[in-house]
């Protein structure tokens, strides 16, 4: 898991893929995307302390660990459960493995590394393309609330390319390789990612095919507002949303009481308590803390108090207005909270293609999918793609018997669905178990 501090990145926890994500040393020649003899593809990277992460373009994954006789073991998925699978690696300059008994050779791509102006920082990028002189579909990769760097982690940059669409992947503000202080100004940073953009059709020159964007999470956010400041010919949004912050947290207070077993009547008072957070963040931390405490000690005595979570309400429950106005430098982020995306949604011209998981806890996809199924039946050029065993960052998961969710794998098909969109604005028969709703018209 992530550290406490990331994991509140608000409204955004999403990219967060519910997965450790912190990168290994950006050294390590292991990291790459490699063609196995079958045709299969698998990606290497870095991932938590010595460990990488594997995974195929199908959406299978493991974490691998390296054992003393120098083969690397796997477990499934995050579950820290033995899946069987071994991988060996030869040394560097070979960029040869042997993964699960099938020998495979690292691809080579067309790589250009980048700095280029932001709003008002310099941002480092990287343009990886599939090898060869062709043009190709270009994905530039939306940050979505991590503060960690997407150079070093985003392994779609890797994904994509090995399947034929280039990727153009750099570090937020404040991230990474880039200057400037970390943000959530979503405003801000739609400028950032159209920075990028035009800097990846710079770089691609004649190459250059279809480009558009993909984003995680607050990226979801992000993305639209971006594809309406400069043409571009796709947009794909991962399990983000079509409400505001401050509903993400209600709606998610809302889901896990119902998932807890909790009324209607339970829930209206948690969701009263949650307010008085919102509140208390909203203003800065400045304000809201008399009606906060008075909530907090009416129902703290209450069964269903301890149940109580959301995605940032928790943050402040257990804490005295000292310690809640002492927080208020770490959240310094500029977040938009009541920020409405629907109205840039309406006027949205891009072709978008919006992929949620319905089990998704931190950002509930049931009002979004409703909001998105009414913009597609009023005629906005966007695709709906609804995974049902999913949750926050498009992967399926076991429950343990203390109710924790252990992520098993990505969902079937979500890299090709990206893959597809990214390629022709299409998507064609089925992807794992998705419900697709297209466009009314064409």
């Amino acid at each position: 898991m992530r550290s406490l501090r990331v994991l509140a990145l608000l409204a955004c926890s999403a990219l967060f893929l519910s997965q450790p994500a912190r990168a290994a040393s950006p050294a390590n020649c292991s990291v790459g995307a490699y063609k196995l003899a079958d045709g299969r593809l698998v990606d290497i990277a870095p991932s938590r302390k010595d460990t990488l992460r594997w995974r195929m373009f199908d959406g299978t994954s493991g974490a691998l660990t390296k054992a003393a006789d120098g083969r690397w073991t796997s477990t499934l998925g995050w579950t820290e459960r033995p899946d069987g699978v071994s991988v060996t690696f030869s040394d560097c300059a070979k960029g040869e493995l042997r993964f699960a008994g099938v020998q495979g050779r690292r691809i080579t791509f067309d790589v250009a590394q980048s700095t280029f102006a932001g709003r008002d920082v310099s941002l480092a990028g990287r343009l990886i393309l599939p090898p060869g002189r062709d043009p190709v579909p270009i994905v530039v990769l939306v940050h979505g609330s991590e503060d960690d760097s997407a150079l070093d982690s985003n392994a779609l940059q890797r994904l994509l390319p090995a399947a034929g669409v280039g990727a153009f992947v750099y570090d937020k503000r404040g991230t990474g390789a880039s200057t400037g202080k970390y943000s959530q100004d979503f405003d801000l940073l739609a400028d950032d990612a159209v920075a990028a953009m035009r800097e990846a059709r710079r770089l691609a020159g004649p190459r250059a095919g279809r480009i558009g964007y993909q984003g995680g999470s607050q990226g979801g956010w992000v993305v639209p507002i971006a594809a309406s400041r400069a043409p571009v010919d796709f947009a794909i949004v991962s399990f983000g949303l079509a409400v505001s912050v401050i509903q993400e947290d209600q709606q998610q207070v809302a889901l896990e009481m119902k998932l807890k077993g909790h009324g209607a009547e339970d829930t209206a008072k948690a969701l009263e308590v949650a307010d008085a957070a919102e509140a208390v963040f909203e203003s800065g931390f400045k304000g809201g803390f008399e009606r906060f405490a008075a909530l907090r000690a009416k129902y703290r005595g209450e069964p269903w108090y301890k149940d109580l979570h959301g995605n940032f309400t928790w943050l402040i429950l257990p804490h005295t207005e000292a310690e809640i106005r002492a927080m208020a430098k770490d959240y310094d982020w500029g977040t938009p909270w009541r920020y409405d995306p629907m109205p840039t949604l309406r006027k949205a011209t891009t072709p978008q293609l919006w992929i949620l998981g319905e089990m998704d806890l931190e950002a509930p996809s049931a009002e979004t999918s409703r909001l998105i199924r009414s913009l597609i039946a009023a005629g906005q050029p966007i695709t709906l793609a609804l995974y049902p065993g999913a949750e926050h960052g498009m992967t399926e998961f076991e429950t343990a018997p203390d109710g924790e969710r252990l992520s098993t794998r990505f969902a079937p098909d979500y890299f090709k669905m990206m893959r597809d969109f990214a390629r022709d604005g299409r998507l064609r028969g089925a992807y794992g178990r998705s419900t697709i709703t297209p466009p009314t018209r064409r």
